[in-house]
């Protein structure tokens, strides 16, 4: 079909048949859901011991290449692999039950999202011209990888050096510390979902640069700003105090910011007021 019988279609459309439209949409996309979610649930166990409980042993990826590194440095943390192991315990009846329902629909959430924006982007391409759909095509694909980067960049760097951290403070000796599966559970899945819309910022910042709405200016004007926020940012997501926790956590968002202002176009200057 040509671009502008599409275009004749669509303003045909009544809002009920947009509504219809978006309908049968939504409804792919939960049925979707629902699929991966059931096949997730049945491999959960796997997963739970694989993948969400790797990081409570002394042999995780990112411990291991930790301890290489900073061996022999002072003022660093003691990465060692050997003897470090978090135990959870589970203290209500149904936690075990609701937290393998939860973790199911997570994971698939994430798991297929490409899926979902490819399901959205068909609902909304029909009302775009063709210069439009590569600007969309482009943002949904920049979207996704950041998106699933940040997932990646939260579970084997930022969760990882928190857990490690809070895992073995102690207020006090005499209070041990007992992780419940609940706790572990809320800590890694908020993490690893904030990890991932932070690294949307280059993509909100292109799209609002598109707007006319950001300029690159902002980010050279309020870069000392931004770079006291981030290590604010940095140290509340890991709390560990000593620099090169810190440097790890802050340098991908400080690179982020740095890759926004590089998408954004510079201010269109202003020949009236140059003129003399």
């Amino acid at each position: 079909m040509a671009e502008g019988q599409g275009k004749d279609q669509l303003e045909e459309m009544s809002l009920w048949d947009h509504l219809d439209a978006l309908r049968a949409v939504l409804i792919k996309m939960i049925i979707v859901l629902v699929i991966a979610t059931g096949v997730l649930f049945c491999f959960m166990p796997t997963i739970f011991d694989s993948v969400i409980l790797a990081p409570c042993k002394g042999d995780f990826v990112l411990y291991r290449v930790f301890e290489k590194i900073t061996t022999g440095i002072p003022f660093v943390p003691d990465f060692s692999t050997r003897g470090f192991e978090v135990h959870l315990i589970n203290i209500q009846l149904a936690s075990q039950f609701f937290i393998h329902m939860s973790s199911s629909f997570w994971f698939a959430l994430v798991l297929t999202f490409p899926i979902m924006l490819y399901l959205l982007w068909t609902f909304v391409s029909p009302a775009l011209y063709p210069n439009e759909k590569r600007g969309f095509k482009l943002a949904f694909s920049i979207g996704n990888v950041m998106f699933l980067l940040g997932v990646l960049v939260g579970y084997f760097i930022v969760f990882p050096i928190t857990l490690r951290f809070l895992a073995d403070y102690h207020v006090s000796e005499l209070v041990p510390n007992q992780i419940s599966l609940d706790s572990y559970m809320d800590t890694f899945l908020m993490l690893i979902f904030i990890m991932g819309v932070v690294f949307e910022l280059p993509l909100l910042a292109w799209l609002l640069g598109k707007m006319g709405v950001l300029h690159r200016e902002f980010f050279k004007k309020y870069r000392k700003h931004a770079i006291v926020i981030l290590l604010v940012l940095a140290a509340v997501i890991t709390p560990t105090g000593d620099p090169f926790t810190l440097t790890i956590v802050f340098l991908p968002i400080y690179i982020l910011y740095e890759m926004s202002a590089l998408l954004v176009k510079p201010a269109p200057r202003d020949l009236d007021a140059e003129q003399p």
